[in-house]
């Protein structure tokens, strides 16, 4: 009976076999290389076709679908039978990540009942706080804008203007809203037009036209009567670009004495 190699003399051994150009330890029993292919994918496929399991064996928690907001926000907003009711949609939508950083909901000021609509962009810093459109530099130049034809959001009558914004949540920094959070906001904007119904709209700014009238370029589209949301509407220079641009006031005062005109023209 032979001895039992030590460490020593089996790691000679192996280095000699080594020297020698073996790369390789064959087993006493041949080794089907094609049949463990075969189980691996056997397994494989049958990993894929079980439950999924955690790693303890637990199911693995459902996985959730992806939701479309802008169906959610059209199936909400259509839900909504008064301007009270769509406040509440508006309040209670989850699926924009604007709402996580505003401090109010800015849904509207002004009389419901007017027959002038204005649709603006977005809340800024004192809109956001006070939770009402058009309170800044821009919302005083606003009101002024429209005292000068006799109207204003405290009026009553023909007289009265409603205000809103396309967006009801101030972006961060006042950055312009994305294609996406206009997207998915819009649905609201035209359940509330049509809510309200007014007889005409006033589209303000650029932000307010691509949600409207799907196009930008305010500079040539303002002036212009135009239709949107089944009712007449006219694009105008947003206040806060009027402030940039005082020299464009004798434009914005033209576009005033448009909507005169054509309030007269379209008396109920």
């Amino acid at each position: 009976m032979e001895s039992e190699l030590d460490w020593h003399s089996a790691k000679a051994l192996l280095e000699w076999q080594v020297e020698l150009g073996v790369d390789e330890a064959m087993c006493d029993a041949p080794v089907d290389r094609f049949a463990e292919a075969e189980a691996a994918r056997a397994a494989q496929q049958a990993v894929a076709e079980a439950p999924a399991q955690g790693a303890q064996g637990r199911p693995a928690p459902p996985v959730i679908e992806k939701v479309d907001p802008v169906a959610e926000a059209r199936k909400a907003a259509q839900a909504a039978p008064d301007l009270t009711a769509l406040a509440e949609a508006m309040a209670a939508f989850e699926h924009c990540d604007l709402k996580r950083g505003a401090r109010n909901l800015v849904f509207a000021d002004g009389n419901p009942e007017a027959r002038v609509m204005i649709v603006g962009e977005a809340p800024g810093r004192d809109e956001d706080l006070q939770g009402k459109p058009f309170v800044g530099r821009a919302g005083r130049l606003l009101d002024r804008m429209f005292d000068a034809i006799g109207m204003g959001r405290e009026a009553e009558g023909d007289k009265a203007v409603y205000i809103t914004n396309v967006l009801p949540w101030r972006p961060p920094r006042n950055r312009d809203p994305k294609p996406d959070e206009i997207g998915m906001l819009t649905p609201f904007l035209m359940r509330h037009i049509e809510l309200a119904d007014p007889d005409l709209l006033i589209i303000m700014g650029n932000i307010s036209c691509e949600a409207l009238l799907g196009k930008r370029g305010i500079t040539r589209l303002r002036g212009q009567w135009t239709e949107a949301a089944e009712r007449p509407a006219l694009p105008m220079f947003h206040p806060a670009y009027l402030l940039r641009q005082p020299h464009l006031k004798r434009a914005a005062w033209a576009d005033l004495l448009e909507v005169q005109a054509k309030l007269r023209s379209l008396a109920r």
